[in-house]
């Protein structure tokens, strides 16, 4: 014997994401790439950048009684803007999650001022050989002495890489920090102010209670 009535059926139809599902997820997964993409880029360059600067960025050799003195300079002696700019840049960097808006464009361009004065700077300073120069005259006691045999390193250039991370991290800061989240107490993650703690009421039976009953010259046994 047959049934008129049609079996159910067990196959569901597969649950469509509402429309504004799949692109919130992958607006937060874009923010967090970027900031992870900018704190890398960040501090990679600050620290290469500080680090670029301790190295010897030039050799020679400056003419002296006893023959040939072989000097070197550091980054840090030909010039400082590097390594200060890597600490402005890192600060901004810091920064740029603990302001909002336009205070934010604003410390996201002042770290790409700091990436681009490093570049400026790292650049500059390759070919410079005034602080050896100063150095020869140091060392030989002529104020007109010169450096013979003059040679550079390649830590001018990976200054002036450093600087470029520095320049990515802010230009990623001015596209993308606006969807990034910004350090605050007074508020909880979707933007809404956080709840108030309710006061609870004192307990009159407790002993800190009874005592500052008794201050205030009530009886504290006294049935309300």
């Amino acid at each position: 014997m047959t049934s008129a009535v049609p079996p159910p059926r067990t196959d569901t139809p597969a649950e469509t994401p509402g429309p504004s599902g799949p692109s919130e997820s992958r607006e937060q997964r874009g923010s967090r790439r970027s900031i992870a993409a900018a704190l890398l880029l960040g501090a990679v360059g600050a620290a290469l950048a500080l680090l670029a600067s301790r190295q010897a960025w030039a050799h020679g050799t400056a003419s002296v009684a006893g023959g040939e003195l072989p000097l070197t300079v550091k980054g840090s002696d030909v010039t400082g803007v590097p390594a200060a700019l890597a600490i402005v840049g890192l600060a901004a960097l810091v920064a740029v999650f603990a302001v909002r808006r336009t205070g934010r464009a604003l410390v996201s361009l002042l770290l790409m001022a700091s990436g681009a004065g490093t570049v400026a700077a790292a650049l500059l300073g390759a070919g410079d050989s005034a602080a050896l120069d100063e150095k020869a005259a140091t060392a030989s006691g002529d104020a007109a002495a010169t450096i013979g045999d003059l040679s550079h390193t390649g830590w001018p250039y990976a200054a002036a890489a450093a600087g470029v991370l520095l320049l990515l991290a802010g230009l990623l800061a001015l596209t993308y920090g606006r969807s990034w989240p910004a350090m605050s107490g007074r508020y909880e993650r979707d933007g809404s102010p956080a709840p108030r703690r309710v006061r609870r009421a004192p307990d009159p039976e407790r002993p800190e209670e009874l005592w500052k009953a008794l201050d205030r010259g009530e009886d504290p046994t006294r049935e309300a």
